[in-house]
Formats: structure tokens, sequence, C-alpha cells
């Protein structure tokens, strides 16, 4: 999975337009409206402000795409006074290339090591933990192996499960699951997490990650591929089609906690984005742009029904000890809604 997702990044142009959805494999939300975008700025500079306004302040984002959502965001924070140096970690040069044309200026790293140290960072990660790779273990009837990738009929790819005992890597409550079973991790995405929690800790600041995924512990495979908008067998052309994963919001608000930092909490996209006041935002701009209504209103509707976007994508905050809550999570008390 992390082989052909690095190929496929570094190859092909991934990610559609918001015209038609026709280009591109797939569409994220800040290409859907540029509401998305602008509301995580606002977001950021509300906790950010609330903070005590902290300088020198650094935006992060993991996995940028086009380089959208960072431009959105930095027009809104910017309104309030929130200027912080642009960070997009980035590996494929396709993608900086296109990064760069949105948000000139912006400072390219391959992961979050080279990041500054000095200054809260205000972090963001749109569709970041799905394309990391996950490890599988199924119950057999021999007990629990590990889901490898083997070699079946004609020197194409399929699952298979390997030799070795897996048996201590499952949760002793789990052991006994019938056989067909299967439990996924994602142990390259526990380590993103426990390093951004760690960050929070040293420097201060706060976090989004916003995916689809689920909030509780479920059993089954979730892993899928995508190519032109549509569902393809996971081993129908490696390094040429998206792979991903659902993300186990439970296991990385674990793994925040073990390292201290505060976890806001993981409610649905379609509810936070209401809550920031995604409606009064997509209202003001059809009565500046009248002409461009129905448009404005099918990208909201895409970005919050619960039978599009709305439901299945989840937003996890987080935030260093002693900083504010925020907007959009269970505990926040506001008296309107943030529509900038």
């Amino acid at each position: 999975m992390a082989e052909s997702n690095a190929r496929y990044y570094a190859d092909k142009k991934a990610i559609g337009g918001p015209s038609s959805y026709g280009g591109g494999d797939f569409i994220t939300a800040p290409e859907v409206s540029q509401m998305f975008g602008e509301l995580i700025g606002l977001w950021l500079a509300d906790v950010w402000i609330r903070s005590g306004r902290t300088e020198p302040v650094h935006y992060v984002e993991l996995g940028p795409g086009k380089g959208t959502l960072a431009r959105d965001a930095q027009r809104a924070m910017a309104r309030y006074g929130l200027e912080p140096r642009i960070h997009l970690v980035e590996t494929s040069r396709r993608m900086r290339d296109a990064q760069l044309a949105s948000v000139p200026g912006a400072i390219h790293h391959h992961d979050l090591s080279s990041i500054p140290t000095e200054g809260p960072i205000l972090l963001v990660a749109n569709e970041f933990l799905d394309a990391l790779p996950v490890r599988q273990v199924v119950r057999t009837d021999e007990g629990w192996r590990e889901v490898m990738v083997g070699l079946g009929e004609d020197d194409r790819f399929v699952e298979v499960p390997g030799r070795q005992p897996m048996d201590s890597a499952v949760p002793e409550a789990r052991r006994d699951d019938p056989p067909g079973t299967v439990i996924e991790t994602s142990p390259a995405s526990a380590a993103i997490m426990f390093e951004v929690a760690g960050r929070l800790i040293d420097q201060r600041g706060a976090a989004l990650f916003i995916d689809y995924g689920y909030r509780h512990g479920r059993s089954g495979s979730t892993v899928q591929a995508v190519s032109g908008h549509q569902s393809v067998g996971v081993f129908e052309a490696p390094g040429d089609v998206d792979i991903s994963a659902h993300v186990d919001f439970a296991q990385m608000e674990q793994v925040v906690r073990s390292r201290e930092a505060r976890v806001l909490g993981t409610v649905t996209q379609g509810e936070w984005l209401r809550a920031l006041g995604i409606r009064e935002r997509a209202e003001a701009l059809a009565q500046h742009s009248p002409q461009h209504r129905e448009a404005l209103m099918r990208a909201r509707d895409r970005l919050i029904d619960a039978d599009q976007m709305g439901e299945l994508f989840k937003v996890m905050g987080l935030v260093a000890p002693h900083w504010p809550e925020g907007a959009g999570f269970p505990n926040y008390q506001a008296e309107r809604p943030m529509t900038g």
C-alpha cells in the first residue's frame, strides 16, 4: 500500500476539480468549495487568538493536495491578524509544484522532523491518514495470522494468511473471535499521531485531522481502491490507483492521550461544519453572487449531508494542554456560528 501510493501520487493527477468532478480519480472537500478551507482557517484563528496570539506561529499541513485548503485557510486567517508561516509536508514533486502555484512562498518538508520547533503549530491533515498503510490480522482455523500479499494464478497479487502465529498481537478480549474476523491497525498513522501530539506538548498549538473513518472500534477490512471516481480491485493496478483505508479515530485518540495532549473530540464533518456556520456562510456568498447560488448550495450539501460527505467523514480536534476548547466540539460553548 505504501509503495503503490508513493508511485501513484508521484505520477498521477489524482485530485479532480470542483466543476464536474470528472477529472482525477477522486474529489476532496477543499476542491468542493472554498467554504471548507475558510472555516478551517477561522477555526485556527479563533483558537490562536483565545490562546494569546503567540508568535512565531506555523501553519502545517500534511498531504496538502493541490494547496487549495492552505490557500483558502490562509485567506481566512489573515482577516483576523493570523499570518503564520506556511509549511507543507509533501514528497511528490508534481504535487509540490501545484501547491506553490496556490500558495507562493510555502515551505516544503518531507516529514515533520524539519518543521521549526519554536512557536506553536496549527496543523491540518485532510484525507492524509487514510492513505497510510495498514496491517491486518485474520482469525483462521489455526489461529491468528497476518494478512499478507502473495502470488496466485497468472502471477496476480492475492491476499494470503501468513505462516507466523500472531495471537500475541491480538488483544486478549478479541482472541476468541470467530474464524474470518479481521482486525485492522495502522502503525504508520499511530506514529504520525504520536509525533504530532508530542509537538503540541513541546511547543503548543492545535491540530485538526479530517478523514473518512469511524469513531468506535470495529472488525473487518476497510482497504479500498478508487480510479476515475469508481471502486476497483485493490490489486487491479498497483501504483495506478488510489488505495486507502478507513481511519480508526478511537485508536488515534488513545495515542494522543498517551502523550497527554488534549483530545477535543471526534465529530462528523457535517456536525462540525454546521457548528462553524457553513449554512450562514453559504447564504452570505449566495447573496453576494446570486448567479452562483445553486452551485454554492450544492457544494454545501455535498460537504454536510449524511448521504454524501457529512456522516462518513470525521473531524478530530487536538490542542496543547491549557489551550482553549475549539468550536464544533462537545465542550465548546459559543453564542453564534463562526461565519467569518
